[in-house]
């Protein structure tokens, strides 16, 4: 080895050593040196006396047991060879022990309720203190309990912790841990948390019929509170989720471990599962059973609804509401349908394999129509035949309508509209349903009609859509159920022509206050154009929609603007057709109080007489000159 002098590592050199009275206390003196140096101890300047309390141990560190106040002050270690010397000093404060309070130091509480943990330090004045808070030795993170936990520092000397809302999983030894410079303690306290039972264990399905099922299961955790009963619930494709079933017995105390479901369906498949209750509340089901199916068994639930339905002629259509398959109780499902004429003893019975089928036609020549019979469905499957539902008295199928509509007529009311009017012998066999209406240009065939529907006792119908200035035959017949009566003698109708294309030209006006006095030319129509027969004159404060309209059969007219404000004036021609193509807008302040020259756009209140006429032009003359 090198020769050396002592020399401390820097982990030993000076230092404050704070305990509290009874701890022990090491302060470490192990220079590195050689030769091995020897090593001297003082308290203050005075050589430190060594007792059964205070010994220098082998390695030169210093041991003090049982510490006390006396033992406070600062001390020197030393290390000498013969190249030399180093020394450490070191500080030692004594402390009053800390003690801590927590309470309440057992607790039982229920689901939901909420508690405050108190923890109070008893500690040295000169020393700060930390309190950490656990839950079965493991540190409570506040931030991920979901808001469950809060710790509220109240003083400096005492913590809480707030625990709300409480859980099941929240049970278990709580701790409050107060840490300072000299000590550290911790106490702890137990949680106690009474809750609605655990889930039952495994459930069993022990025996198996038609209509029961006897299950078995082990009791789950009480959570403190002894369990007063159970309830059993199965679930099947056809249940809306789980449903609580009759039992026996009636009630299932919480001493059992099994019991007996009644009233299932035969032939379905069950799940089941077990719920504990106690007086804290429901907990959680157990797990469900292994699926079973329970044993087959004759049907028993009739077709619902059984009634008659429309059809052709000589066909007896007995339609009904299937029978789902929860309730089929078993394979090879169908129907049994017994049926005869009203009055009469004998049965003539069907079968429908079907277990989806909802009706069935009986066929026969020799059925008039409209027929009364009476009516029966049945079911059966593999275990034998179930009931037949109510008899209910239905009739055969009507014949289609064997009379054609009569005093068809067909009125053009535009160029695009035509009302057809009919009227029905009620007496012709087959009642109708309704009418079709079928409509065809001319120079057409009649299989390219076009066809249109009515339903019920309706009389009359509105073709619209249809091409101006054009000639229409029309024919109507009656349908049903069985099919459509014969055709009407045709009628023709043309629609009228199209309205005038042109818009009223020339428009001049003057306005004096609130009243306007209008003129235009006079609309030509086309050849191929409806004749005019007069003028609308079109009038509305601006920014709304909705029109005043003044009719006239001349080419004049007086507006009065009944309010204040900016109104838009259009003028069309009249037709049969319809209304003609409107002039362009006409904008017009109302109550100006100035009489106003120019050309522009109309609207009409009273009739202009042929002076005011030649009055404007005159002026409108005078003003272009």
């Amino acid at each position: 080895l090198t020769a050396s002098a002592p020399i401390f590592p820097l982990n030993q050199r000076r230092k404050t050593i704070i305990v509290t009275k009874g701890q022990e206390v090491v302060i470490e003196c192990k220079p590195q040196a050689s030769p091995k140096p020897t090593i001297t101890w003082k308290k203050g300047d005075k050589a430190l006396r060594e007792s059964k309390r205070i010994t220098i141990l082998p390695h030169g560190s210093l041991r003090i047991l049982n510490a006390s106040k006396s033992d406070e002050g600062r001390y020197l270690c030393q290390g000498v060879n013969v190249f030399g010397s180093a020394e450490i000093v070191a500080s030692v404060s004594v402390k009053e022990p800390t003690r801590i309070e927590l309470t309440p130091k057992k607790i039982e509480l229920t689901v939901g309720e909420s508690v405050v943990l108190s923890c109070k330090a008893l500690h040295d004045s000169t020393l700060d203190v930390t309190f950490y808070w656990t839950l079965n030795g493991q540190p409570i993170d506040f931030e991920k309990e979901g808001g469950h936990f809060e710790s509220i520092k109240a003083q400096a000397s005492s913590a809480d912790l707030m625990i709300r809302n409480i859980l099941l999983m929240h049970a278990g030894r709580y701790g409050c841990r107060v840490q300072t410079a000299a000590d550290t303690v911790s106490d702890e306290t137990e949680l106690l948390v009474r809750g609605p039972p655990g889930p039952p264990g495994v459930v069993i399905v022990e025996e198996i019929t038609d209509t029961t099922a006897t299950l078995s299961w082990s009791p789950g955790a009480d959570n403190h509170s002894p369990i007063s009963l159970y309830n059993l619930q199965a679930r099947s494709p056809f249940s809306l989720g789980w449903q609580t079933v009759k039992t026996v017995p009636d009630v299932i105390s919480g001493d059992m471990e099994s019991a007996m479901a009644v009233e299932l369906n035969p032939w379905v498949e069950y799940e089941f599962r077990v719920v504990a209750t106690n007086k804290i509340g429901t907990g959680d089901p157990s797990a469900p059973s292994r699926m079973i199916r329970t044993n087959e068994a004759v049907p028993k639930t009739p077709p619902a609804n059984v009634s008659g339905r429309s059809g052709r002629r000589h066909e007896l259509v007995i339609a009904w509401e299937p029978v789902s398959e929860e309730f089929q109780n078993g394979e090879g499902f169908g129907y049994i349908v017994a049926f005869r004429p009203n009055g009469t003893r004998g049965w003539k019975e069907k079968m429908v394999t079907s277990s989806d089928a909802s009706k069935f036609i009986y066929r026969d020549e020799s059925v008039p129509p409209l027929t009364p019979f009476e009516v029966k469905v049945g079911v059966y499957n593999n275990k034998g035949d179930g009931p037949f539902s109510p008899i209910v008295v239905i009739c055969s199928a009507e014949g289609e309508p064997t009379a054609a509509p009569i005093d068809v007529k067909a009125t053009s009311l535009s160029v695009s509209e035509i009302l057809v009017a009919w009227k029905h012998i009620k007496e012709s066999l087959g009642r109708p349903q309704g009418f079709e209406v079928g409509y065809w240009k001319d120079m057409e065939q009649e299989e390219a009609a076009e066809k249109v529907k009515t339903e019920g006792n309706e009389s009359s119908i509105l073709l619209t859509g249809l091409e101006g200035n054009t000639l229409y035959h029309l024919t109507v017949r009656a349908y049903n159920a069985a099919g459509y009566g014969p055709p009407s003698t045709a009628v023709r109708a043309a629609t009228k022509k199209s309205p005038p294309s042109q818009a009223p030209s020339n428009i001049m006006w003057i306005q004096d206050g609130s009243h306007v006095s209008l003129g235009w030319e006079p609309v030509r129509p086309l050849a191929n154009e409806s004749d005019v027969m007069g003028y609308k004159v079109l009038f509305r404060q601006e920014g709304q929609s909705n029109s005043q309209v003044i009719e006239t059969q001349k080419t004049s007219a007086v507006v009065l603007l009944p309010d204040v404000g900016v109104y838009i004036i259009e003028v069309c021609a009249v037709s049969e057709g319809g209304d003609g193509t409107a002039s362009p807008q006409i904008r017009v302040p109302s109550f100006s109080g100035k009489v106003t020259l120019t050309f522009g756009r109309v609207a009409i209140i009273a009739v202009l007489i042929n002076p005011i006429i030649l009055y404007l032009k005159k002026m409108f003359s005078q003003f272009s000159s």
